[in-house]
């Protein structure tokens, strides 16, 4: 699979890769009522349908930074979680303490060059994490196949390139799991927090109004992204970039840590002002009917 494959999966299913059809041929649906039911639904990758925690891409940022001299933390490396990977390195490369570092070791701040330079050792660093950690969360089998027997497609969008998602898709495929369609931050001129991979998303398939649509993600940007295109949105507390510990490593804590953990994730991700907030996929299975009745009575998101 090439990095242009993961592209548009024009009618891929559950058991079947993405395969690649050009812009061009995206389907031509007809506009739904704004009253209703979801057309689509469209997933983040890390933390949301993979990689419980998140744990690839703050493993590369980590390893990156200290390789480079820069001491970071995971608390830091988690902030800006979800966005384009070197928009991500710039905010990193802003916080008073990287900054310094920088100075201490270059007389000056990061440059566009440095984070040019970071930016492109980090991507094999990521791909080869997100290799190891590519398994599917609890429940998301689950929650795709309620979407298609409602007859709903299944959308993506990443803040991985699409270099890494023509080896991470297939990998996902092999579990089950293979959406409709693959947006990238190499297909957009922006990555989130703006609406763009959402829109093209919604294109491809042909689904408007996207009032119509649901987008769920585990980070704040992921909620902002869905927003931004005026779509109902559902946070994942539990599974994603907030807790951000592997299943394994989250079990075994005591039960009230693990409540604690959860509640702070909760509270994080209600800061971006989603519509539902849960803990994994399968708890947005109920929520599909709560938007349809909502979408019924008229209401928008």
């Amino acid at each position: 699979m090439t990095a242009a494959s993961v592209a548009n999966a024009g009618a891929a299913h559950a058991s079947s890769p993405p395969v690649l059809s050009s812009p061009g041929s995206s389907s031509h649906g007809s506009p739904s009522s704004a009253r209703g039911p979801l057309r689509a639904a469209i997933l983040d990758w890390a933390g949301t349908a993979i990689d419980f925690g998140s744990r690839a891409p703050v493993a590369a940022l980590l390893g990156l930074f200290a390789d480079h001299g820069i001491p970071l933390d995971e608390a830091q490396a988690r902030g800006p979680m979800g966005l384009h990977k070197r928009d991500h390195i710039r905010l990193l490369c802003q916080l008073p303490s990287v900054s310094a570092a920088f100075q201490a070791r270059d007389g000056r701040p990061a440059s566009e060059a440095d984070i040019d330079t970071l930016y492109q050792a980090l991507l094999p660093r990521t791909l080869q994490a997100a290799k190891e950690t590519t398994v599917l969360i609890p429940g998301l089998l689950a929650l795709v196949a309620e979407l298609r027997r409602r007859g709903m497609r299944i959308g993506s969008t990443t803040g991985y390139n699409a270099q890494m998602m023509a080896e991470i898709a297939p990998l996902a495929a092999a579990q089950g799991y293979a959406p409709d369609s693959i947006m990238t931050v190499s297909d957009v001129p922006a990555g989130r927090p703006a609406p763009w991979m959402c829109f093209r998303t919604a294109e491809r398939f042909g689904v408007y109004p996207l009032s119509t649509c649901v987008k769920i993600g585990d980070t704040v940007t992921d909620i902002e992204e869905g927003k931004n295109a005026g779509m109902w949105t559902i946070a994942l507390a539990r599974c994603g970039n907030e807790v951000g510990l592997s299943e394994a490593d989250l079990h075994a804590l005591p039960a009230a840590e693990q409540a604690a953990r959860i509640a702070t994730a909760r509270q994080r991700l209600l800061a971006a002002q989603p519509h539902y907030v849960v803990d994994g996929p399968a708890d947005v299975i109920p929520l599909l009917d709560a938007i349809d009745g909502r979408l019924a009575r008229g209401e928008m998101p």
